[in-house]
């Protein structure tokens, strides 16, 4: 940790009378701390400095951190905007639903969140797309024998994105070169010059807007039509709001994107757990067996509370969005404090997923703390994927997904006779933001 800390920035500082974290570089600020070792940093300025600290974000500037319960609260709070998320990445999430509140960010919703819920999802026929394509990856793991995790999953989840789009199999690896490029848009440096990101980010995001704009173009032109892009203009045509085509292509793009980086991190470290647990992998070959077949629509989800909980409880152990940005509109009492309006918050969902305060034995991989419950899902339990207006639209799609995966794996392998192993180290070379992933070294052995 001291390596990822300025040795030359020791002093005591406040800001607003709450204590800054010490240790900060010029210009990039916490972040070396932040991307690489993001737990033992909260913990240190927890032990510290107290509850309430601030973090150097470098260009995105100060973010007033709490760790008090009371943090979670402000995902739901009338006095809390998400707007800052746009200006922090304005070039890859303006105009979208994550930065959006209020009024535009319900008439943007409401235009197209239908095709997103269990009744949209299984009408398009998604789990019946998505079947076979994940039969098929993992089966092609079954036949390698070895392969770098996160590097597979990332590839299958695009290939499952984009085949909600229609795209066909020859245009994918351009797909994939101008979605990475996207991808630089999170970190570019805002410096506009030919060859650098922020450059290939615009060019690339540019490219797939216009692509988008055709699907939408054709989706309206074969109204009858069924899928998950069709379904969405229709309910976007529909909606009683005049509403610009430019809102909903930035969302298909945010569903490109939020739809495959954080979901195959999840899937990523899924396969980590029953490799290092075999006790896991045994418990859901079992319901797999049980089951017979990948399920293909939520109905059948319920068949597979094994399958369900690794999901889950791997979501709660490692959170793939680990701290989310707000703004404070109003003066705010958080925890003992009175925070000021306009001031910029941090909102560390990698903590609240494993305290103490909100879960038994949290830094224990449990499934029965979800197959024994009696009580409905909780907001705190769901987290991940957010909660009040902001909850994420994509949260079925990824259920059904992640669950697939799951059986599809336990199925093919089993009757292979061969079970996931780790074939290197887990934790060097985890990063933490801006969304949190394992390290693309590690490898999973099938024998």
């Amino acid at each position: 940790m001291d390596m990822l800390l300025n040795p030359l920035d020791r002093r005591h500082r406040l800001r607003h009378d709450i204590p800054v974290v010490p240790g900060a570089f010029p210009l990039v600020g916490h972040l070396p701390a932040i991307v690489c070792d993001l737990p033992r940093l909260l913990r240190r300025a927890e032990r510290t400095l107290g509850s309430h600290f601030w973090l150097d974000f470098g260009p995105a500037g100060h973010l007033m951190t709490c760790l008090d319960p009371d943090a979670f609260a402000l995902l739901r709070h009338k006095d809390v905007s998400s707007a800052l998320i746009e200006e922090i990445v304005p070039e890859l999430f303006g105009g979208t639903l994550v930065a959006q509140d209020g009024g535009a960010h319900r008439q943007a919703r409401d235009a197209i969140q239908a095709a997103f819920l269990p009744k949209g999802l299984t009408q398009a026929g998604i789990g019946d797309l998505f079947a076979p394509v994940i039969r098929a990856r993992v089966q092609a793991w079954r036949d390698r024998g070895d392969v770098t995790i996160l590097r597979e999953t990332t590839d299958l989840m695009l290939k499952l994105i984009f085949s909600l789009m229609g795209i066909p199999a020859q245009d994918l690896p351009g797909w994939h070169r101008k979605y990475r490029q996207l991808l630089q848009l999170i970190v570019a440096p805002p410096v506009d010059l030919p060859g650098l990101p922020l450059r290939r980010g615009r060019a690339a995001r540019d490219w797939i807007d216009a692509q988008l704009r055709q699907f939408v173009r054709d989706a309206r032109e074969h109204a009858a039509r069924t899928g998950l892009i069709n379904d969405m203009v229709s309910a976007f045509d529909r909606s009683d709001d005049a509403l610009s085509d430019d809102v909903l292509v930035a969302n298909i793009r945010l569903l490109l994107l939020g739809g495959h980086d954080t979901t195959a991190s999840t899937m990523a470290w899924m396969v980590i757990e029953l490799a290092r647990q075999p006790g896991l992998w045994d418990a859901l070959v079992e319901e797999a067996q049980r089951v017979g077949a990948v399920p293909t629509r939520h109905a059948d989800l319920a068949q597979c509370p094994v399958a369900e909980a690794l999901f889950r409880e791997t979501l709660r152990v490692h959170p793939a969005t680990t701290l989310l940005p707000r703004r404070a509109l109003q003066e705010l009492q958080l925890g003992q404090r009175r925070i000021p309006a306009g001031t910029h918050l941090c909102i560390p969902l990698l903590h609240f997923s494993t305290s103490a305060l909100l879960h038994e034995a949290p830094d224990q991989f449990r499934l029965a703390r979800w197959l024994q419950r009696t009580e409905p899902i909780r907001p705190v339990d769901m987290l991940q994927f957010g909660t009040g207006p902001h909850v994420c639209i994509g949260y079925h799609l990824v259920w059904l997904e992640l669950v697939q995966f799951c059986i599809a794996l336990a199925l093919t392998m089993h009757k292979a006779g061969v079970r996931p192993r780790l074939a290197s180290g887990v934790e060097k070379g985890r990063r933490y933001y801006p969304t949190a992933h394992p390290s693309m070294t590690i490898r999973i052995g099938f024998s």
